[in-house]
């Protein structure tokens, strides 16, 4: 019953001994039997596509540490794929996209986006068939900001310059390319909830390159957009927010979102944290290279998270996805060691 589902408690604002334990990209390079199903894929969105082996993979994680979350094997540009922008991966290159002029943000097409991301909710009904009744599952998406940026640039940069000066010089196509990207976000976090999501993460990768304003413009209006709309539609349901780097704005992106749990890059000091985690549950946030590391680092960093939050609502996570180069038994530790923690 969902009852069991430990995650959803913290979210709710229990404190649990030890807390629910995932990892951001848990389904990856990293796993063996990842590398293998991904060859058979032919390439990276054919895999996300193929509800067959998109429920394999991410099952893998929940099969060999047996985290308490489970979170959908996709990508978050397959949003602008479903609006029919082409993307591509490249090996070694990351996601390559055409990128979008001001003047075709009009004609971005939605009516057959729920048709081609229509993969993608087959593969979230058979995960909730198939998982655990006590595992968590977890639907995302990208937010406006993050997703617009590859749109814009048609890759991933630095510090998202041609995204930023994009927005700079063309304000209202900007504005309505976000307004699209809230709007289909929403509904693609709804139906992954209708076909069995517990939870939804909404992930600002780039969250942390913005200043001031433009942070309060591009980051939290989209996403508190996107959470009013699911809340609408499904008001139990929790919506985790992640924005990547968002420093001292961490303090009331949760207020002004409306989100429930606040995922925590690996920069936010603890005692920011457990001042955060006043308001809420909060999520992370170990260094993924303490994870690549091991050793004493990883114990250090693992200790400190659960000495300085243990006693709250805590999610223990990375403070951002895991890298490919982690060793496994690495990960074997830190699961034993969050485990035992009481």
């Amino acid at each position: 019953m969902p009852g069991k589902r430990i995650m959803l408690d913290v979210l709710k604002g229990k404190a649990l001994s030890p807390p629910p334990l995932w990892m951001m990209r848990q389904a990856g390079r990293y796993l063996p039997e990842y590398r293998e199903t991904r060859k058979r894929a032919g390439s990276f969105l054919d895999l996300c596509y193929d509800p067959d082996l998109a429920v394999e993979v991410t099952l893998q994680p929940i099969e060999r540490f047996g985290f308490d979350a489970s979170i959908l094997f996709s990508d978050i540009l397959v949003v602008p794929n479903a609006l029919g922008r082409e993307v591509r991966f490249e090996e070694g290159h990351g996601p390559i996209l055409k990128p979008i002029a001001a003047a075709e943000i009009p004609a971005l097409n939605g009516e057959t986006f729920h048709v081609n991301l229509e993969p993608v909710y087959e593969t979230v009904r058979r995960l909730r068939a198939k998982l655990p009744d006590e595992t968590t599952l977890i639907g995302f998406c990208g937010a406006p900001w993050t997703v617009a940026t590859y749109m814009i640039a048609g890759h991933g940069t630095p510090d998202q310059g041609p995204a930023r000066l994009f927005a700079y010089r063309e304000p209202e196509a900007f504005a309505r390319l976000l307004k699209i990207l809230a709007d289909r976000s929403a509904a693609y976090l709804i139906r992954q909830i209708e076909a069995g999501a517990d939870a939804v993460q909404i992930f600002d990768s780039w969250s942390g390159v913005l200043d001031e304003a433009s942070f309060d413009a591009f980051c939290i209006e989209p996403v508190a957009e996107i959470v009013r709309q699911v809340k609408a539609a499904h008001p139990d349901i929790p919506v985790i927010g992640f924005p990547k780097g968002a420093g001292e704005r961490y303090r009331d992106y949760r207020k002004k979102t409306g989100i429930t749990g606040l995922g925590l890059d690996w920069t936010v000091p603890l005692s920011m944290a457990r001042e955060l985690q006043g308001e809420g549950a909060v999520q992370g946030n170990l260094d993924p290279l303490r994870l690549v590391a091991g050793g004493k680092a990883l114990a250090d960093g693992v200790d400190a998270i659960l000495r300085t939050l243990g006693d709250g609502p805590l999610i223990f996570n990375l403070g951002h996805g895991i890298t490919p180069e982690t060793p496994v038994a690495h990960v074997e530790a830190m699961v034993k060691m969050v485990r035992s923690h009481r």
